[in-house]
């Protein structure tokens, strides 16, 4: 049962070329299952969220996070009683523009490109993954995915002017996006401070006692879980603490997105686009907590001096990896010697570099700027 404000896919705006109807999938499975069988996707897997494999294989990759958002998201889309098939691909694609070491290879890319007159946006730069980039269907470019899914993957943790992005003025910019959407941000958001955390701690970057120090949040829940486990071995009462955090998270959110939603009286998908403000958000006690935390992981493992030295070799490679083929434009693929004839430069290295994976990006630096 749909609640009146989610999205109906029988509403869909449908697809830049339209295609017949599935016998057994609707348009929003169908739109899960391009993404998730797209060769964008399974680069995920060798991509960096926070740590290298020189920790351990076992800490996330992107991939894994883009799993652990989509368990969340459809498990609060569901009480919520949104749409869980537009919100699970919403999920899978959230991450799919993301380059190849984290947000140290985002930052260097984007750089390069300020200083050409240009940016790099991951959101845009998915969007040009599922318009044009996956080639996989004879009768169009790109993976056609549904108008609700496209504007998800540009609207769900910003907001663009149609003045800044004319070429997006499709996408209902003066308006905000579904629930469905919105959500989104925030489950990504519990995902990665809660896996962070762990993976903090695994890699033995953080301690128990330096984390409680800093997040009152922290501190309090594992003191619960060190009451009700008092023998308990210390990891496993920091996993107990973490899942009652990640409960928290994901508890507040359901509540006082129905409270919002409640009070602003929005009874269809048009009155969650016209609020004056996204209706999806803790509430204001959670969300000051959610703040504490996120601080607290950028000061002490984002910006750790134990990984300064990847982040530094993350930018130093992506920054010499695109002035080499700006260059020497002649050593870029094929394809992308074709497309810089109608591109800018710029632009096809960033979208060449952009979808590598760590270990790619490694040996493309190897053989042409490590002589």
């Amino acid at each position: 049962m749909l609640a009146d404000y989610a999205v109906r896919v029988e509403d869909s705006r449908g697809r830049r070329f339209p295609e017949p109807p599935h016998p057994y999938r609707n348009d929003f499975q169908r739109d899960r299952d391009r993404v998730v069988h797209a060769r964008a996707f399974r680069r995920l897997e060798a991509k960096t969220q926070v740590f290298t494999r020189r920790y351990s294989d076992h800490f996330r990759n992107r991939l894994t996070h883009t799993i652990e958002v989509t368990q969340i998201s459809r498990t609060i889309a569901a009480q919520l009683g949104l749409n869980t098939d537009l919100v699970e691909a919403l999920a899978l694609v959230h991450d799919l523009g993301h380059p190849p070491f984290g947000h140290s290879g985002e930052k260097a890319l984007d750089t390069a490109m300020r200083q050409h007159g240009f940016s790099f946006d991951h959101n845009l730069h998915a969007l040009r993954i599922v318009e044009d980039f996956e080639i996989r269907y004879a009768a169009f470019r790109g993976l056609n995915l549904t108008f609700e899914v496209r504007e998800g993957i540009i609207k769900h943790s910003r907001d663009y002017t149609v003045e800044a992005h004319p070429e997006l003025a499709e996408y209902q910019l003066d308006k905000l996006p579904p629930l469905e959407a919105q959500l989104i941000d925030l489950t990504d958001e519990i995902a990665y401070n809660t896996a962070d955390l762990d993976d903090g701690y695994e890699a033995h970057l953080l301690t128990v006692e330096q984390i409680a120090e800093g997040v009152d949040m922290f501190a309090r829940h594992y003191d619960e879980a060190r009451h009700r486990y008092p023998d308990a071995a210390e990891k496993l009462v920091f996993n107990e603490a973490l899942k009652s955090i990640f409960d928290a998270f994901v508890g507040d959110l359901i509540t006082s997105t129905a409270q919002r939603i409640q009070g602003a009286g929005a009874r269809s998908v048009e009155d969650v686009r016209r609020h004056v403000e996204r209706l999806a958000a803790f509430s204001p006690v959670v969300e000051e907590e959610r703040r504490q935390l996120k601080s607290f992981l950028y000061e002490n493992l984002y910006y750790s001096p134990a990984l300064e030295g990847e982040k530094e070799d993350a930018e130093r490679i992506t920054a010499e990896l695109f002035a080499h083929w700006m260059e020497e434009p002649d050593d870029l693929p094929r394809n992308y010697r074709e497309k810089a004839a109608e591109e800018p430069l710029q632009r096809v290295i960033c979208d060449y570099i952009a979808g590598m994976t760590d270990p790619f990006i490694y040996q493309q630096y190897e053989k042409y700027c490590s002589s």
